[in-house]
This record gives C-alpha cells, sequence and structure tokens, in this order.
C-alpha cells in the first residue's frame, strides 16, 4: 500500500509540472482605451454682403453722356423718439389738446417706434451732374440692408412736416414727389438734400448696416454706415 501511495504522489506531480509548462508567464494584455480626439473648430469668417461698400459722403454715378447724376448718403443718427407738427395736418390748437397735461405746449406729436426699435435718420444728397434735367432716384430706391433684412423708409405726413431738431424736410419732397421720382434741374442750387426715416432694431451696429439703392438701370451704390 505504502508504494501505490508513493506512485500516486509522483503521478500528481507529473500533472503539475506538465500543466505548469503550458501557463504563460507573460503579463496580462491591457484592453486599449481610445483616447477621443477632439477635432480643431474652423471657423469660418462672416462673410461680408458689400465688401465694396461706398463710405459716408463718397458719390456714386448713374446716368450717361450729359444726362449723369451723383448721388450719395452722407450722414445717419439714431433716434428713440422724434416730434413733428404739420399746419396741414393738424392745427396747433388740435396739437396741444392732443397733448398730457403738465406737457409743454409746442404744438408737437410725438412718434415712438415699437418696442426694442429707432428712428434710422438717413440723409440723401444728389445732384445733376450734366447739362440737361435728370430723372433723380426716388426714396423708394433707398432701403437699409442689416443682418439679412431689408428696411423700407417710412413717410412723414406731408411736405410742410417740421420735425423737432432735425433740419431740411424729406428727401423724395426735394424733388417734387412725395413718394415718387422727380426730375433735378442742372447746377448746385437744385441739388435734392433730405432726410429718409425708417425703423430698425435698436441694438444695431453701424458697421454692419448698409444703405442700398437701385440708382437707376444700370447703376447700384451702397453705402456702408460705419
Amino acid at each position: 500500500m505504502k508504494f501505490i501511495s508513493i506512485i500516486a504522489v509522483f503521478g500528481v506531480l507529473f500533472f503539475v509540472f506538465l500543466f505548469s509548462g503550458c501557463t504563460s508567464t507573460s503579463p496580462p494584455v491591457q484592453p486599449q482605451t481610445s483616447v477621443p480626439t477632439t477635432a480643431a473648430a474652423i471657423v469660418s469668417p462672416t462673410a461680408v454682403p458689400f465688401p465694396n461698400a461706398l463710405a459716408l459722403n463718397e458719390y456714386a454715378t448713374f446716368g450717361s453722356g450729359t444726362d449723369q447724376g451723383k448721388a450719395t448718403v452722407y450722414w445717419y443718427e439714431a433716434k428713440p423718439n422724434y416730434n413733428w407738427t404739420s399746419p396741414s395736418w393738424k392745427s396747433p390748437r388740435e396739437q396741444a389738446a392732443g397733448s398730457q397735461p403738465l406737457e409743454i405746449q409746442r404744438g408737437y406729436i410725438i412718434e415712438i417706434p415699437q418696442e426694442g426699435n429707432v428712428f434710422l435718420f438717413i440723409y440723401v444728397r444728389v445732384l445733376n451732374a450734366g447739362n440737361n434735367a435728370i430723372y433723380a432716384p426716388s426714396a423708394n430706391q433707398f432701403v437699409v440692408f442689416m443682418n439679412g433684412t431689408v428696411y423700407n423708409y417710412s413717410s412723414v405726413e406731408s411736405s410742410d412736416v417740421t420735425i423737432d431738431k432735425v433740419t431740411g424736410i424729406q428727401y423724395d419732397y426735394q424733388i417734387g414727389r412725395g413718394g415718387t421720382g422727380g426730375y433735378i434741374q442742372p447746377g448746385e442750387s437744385n441739388t435734392a438734400d433730405g432726410y429718409l426715416i425708417y425703423e430698425i432694431p435698436a441694438q444695431f451696429s453701424p458697421d454692419t448696416t448698409y444703405v442700398v439703392s437701385n440708382l437707376d438701370y444700370q447703376n447700384k451704390a451702397v453705402w456702408k454706415l460705419g
């Protein structure tokens, strides 16, 4: 029995050595963790809608030959509201009756924009640089372009409107046609010079605000406010 026990022990040891040789001594392979890579953000510059826009007080020409004109936008100002009066709209007494108690009775009507907006006054000058009368661009041919939106001008009530602290009259009344085009005779004294009013968002930037005009069938001009 002792002999059989010795054989059994040697047998167990044989199998232990046999299988221990098949055991790998290499270190375990660590699973690879993929590190997410962040691609560099590609920032494309905002496209400038009118890269060749004119500056304020620069002239653009239209027409041809001896029938030639020049136009410019030479100034602008933004107003949160404005006061106006017109003899043909309401008499001073009617305007005073419509004023609030304790207000200064100046006979003016206050014009207030929609909430979040302002009134943008654009000052336009058009002159005849030729020898014959020319057809001037109408007020409707001047629009304000801002952040992809086009704004049309808001006409005053009549040619005799006077706006407090604003000199001159609306541009289109300078050429004799409220809201439409008219003729301008040669000579500096016949220059049409006036304002156009636009209602735009209050948070506007002159650097991204433009006045665009189709001066005639062949000539287009753009002015940048800032």
